[in-house]
C-alpha cells in the first residue's frame, strides 16, 4: 500500500508508548515511507562511544532531555545526509521534537526545503499501561529489534529471532527512570501538541494496546493522503 501525497509525518508519545512498534508496522504497510528514530539514532551514538552518545548517555541516565540544540542538530544533519529534505519525499520521525524548542528549530530547517511536517500524530496510551510494558520490555542491541515479554515475546527465551544473541533492558528501562520521563513528557507534551494544533496538523489515536491504536493511524493517514 502506498499514500498517494507526499506524507511528512511525525508520531507523538509518552516513552513506552509504541512509537517504534506503530512505526515498523507502517513502514511494511506503506513502501514510500522511510523512517528516523532519534532514540535509535541517539542508542547507535552511545554503543560505539561517540562524544554525542557520552553527553547522550549522561541525561538518558538521569531520565533528563536532551538540550533542544544538540538533538535538533542531530536529526536535522540525518535529514540531509538522508537527501530527505524535499517536497516529495515521504519520511516520519519517531521521538523528536519532544519540545516547542526543538519543534521551531525542526520548523525552520524544513521550511527552506519547503518540506514541512504535514501531519502530527499523539499516541494516547494510559501510564499505568505503559510503565507495565517497560517492566517486559527487552531488546536487542545491535538492530534495535524490541520484544515484549507479554504480547510480542521472543521464540526463545532471553535470544533475538534473528542473530540468536542475548536480549538486554535498555540502562533507562527501569519503573523509576520511567516516571521521571513520563512527568517530564506530561508536561512538554502540552506546548507542543499547541504548537501543532496551531498549524492545523494535530491528530489523536487511543488506546491500550499496538492492535487497538494502528488501525486508527492507518485510517487517519488514508483519510488524508490517500485522496
Amino acid at each position: 500500500m502506498s499514500v498517494l501525497r507526499p506524507l511528512r509525518l511525525l508520531i507523538l508519545g509518552a516513552p513506552g508508548s509504541g512509537k517504534g512498534t506503530q512505526t515498523s508496522k507502517l513502514l511494511k504497510e506503506f513502501g514510500s515511507i522511510k523512517a528516523i528514530s532519534s532514540g535509535d539514532l541517539l542508542r547507535k551514538q552511545i554503543d560505539q562511544h561517540t562524544p554525542l552518545g557520552s553527553k547522550a548517555s549522561e541525561y538518558i541516565s538521569k531520565g533528563q532531555l536532551l538540550p533542544d540544540s544538540l538533538i535538533s542538530g542531530v536529526i536535522c544533519d540525518e535529514l540531509k545526509t538522508r537527501d530527505w529534505l524535499s517536497p516529495e519525499a515521504s519520511w516520519l520521525l519517531d521521538g523528536f521534537p519532544r519540545t516547542v524548542g526543538q519543534a521551531s528549530i525542526l520548523d525552520k530547517a524544513l521550511s527552506e526545503y519547503d518540506a514541512g511536517l504535514n501531519l502530527v500524530v499523539e499516541l494516547d496510551v494510559p501510564h499505568e499501561v505503559i510503565l507495565e510494558r517497560i517492566e517486559n520490555r527487552y531488546v536487542h542491541i545491535p538492530s534495535g529489534r524490541v520484544y515484549n515479554l507479554q504480547y510480542n515475546p521472543p521464540k526463545v527465551p532471553g535470544l533475538d529471532d534473528i542473530t540468536k544473541e542475548p536480549l538486554t533492558k535498555r540502562p533507562d528501562d527501569t519503573a523509576e527512570v520511567f516516571k521521571k520521563r513520563l512527568e517530564q513528557y506530561t508536561e512538554t507534551v502540552g506546548p507542543l501538541k499547541e504548537h501543532y494544533m496551531k498549524q492545523g496538523i494535530l491528530s489523536t489515536v487511543s488506546g491500550k494496546s499496538s492492535d487497538i491504536i494502528y488501525p486508527k493511524l492507518v485510517s487517519l493517514i488514508l483519510q488524508k493522503f490517500a485522496n
